[in-house]
């Protein structure tokens, strides 16, 4: 005798697998980003295989943001040529020639990104800044930070 599953079951069980797909949706598609830096080079995570990837998402008025900036120049310039690239995405603006300027006083040394809905889309929705998505040599998402971060938990994660 072959058991079959009530309607109503069935029913419920498809709703909590659309509801799941929905949810998780932006967590499988950010590992597929294509943003364009200022200077117009385009990024994405297939780009980047065998190194990590430190993505920020940051504005000129966030005090921790501000702090991270120095932290992750300075992983960027030391490592940059050998196992990792940091791409910080400017949000929350209105001139684009002033996050120019800041980024340019803060001596950011990686590349710059001016956010958008479309950039923004592609990681989930940014509420928080700021916010900080790491991923592995392979191209796995292993943090996903809302708040600040410390150069003694980056070098944790991805070793000194």
């Amino acid at each position: 005798m072959v058991q079959t599953c009530p309607r109503g079951t069935f029913h419920g069980k498809m709703i909590l697998v659309a509801i799941l797909l929905a949810i998780t949706a932006p967590l499988l598609n950010a590992a597929e980003f294509h943003i364009a830096d200022t200077s117009g080079k385009t990024h994405s995570l297939d780009l980047y295989q065998g190194k990590w990837v430190i993505i920020n998402f940051w504005a000129t008025w966030c005090a921790p943001c501000l702090a991270e900036i120095p932290i992750f120049s300075e992983l960027h310039q030391s490592r940059k040529n050998k196992d990792l690239i940091v791409l910080g995405i400017a949000v929350d603006y209105d001139d684009p020639k002033v996050v120019f300027q800041f980024a340019e006083k803060q001596n950011m040394s990686y590349p710059l990104i001016l956010g958008d809905d479309e950039v923004t889309a592609q990681f989930g929705k940014i509420n928080i800044l700021p916010t900080t998505f790491l991923y592995d040599p392979k191209g796995k998402k292993v943090l996903q930070r809302i708040g600040p971060l410390t150069r003694a938990e980056l070098e944790k994660l991805i070793g000194k």
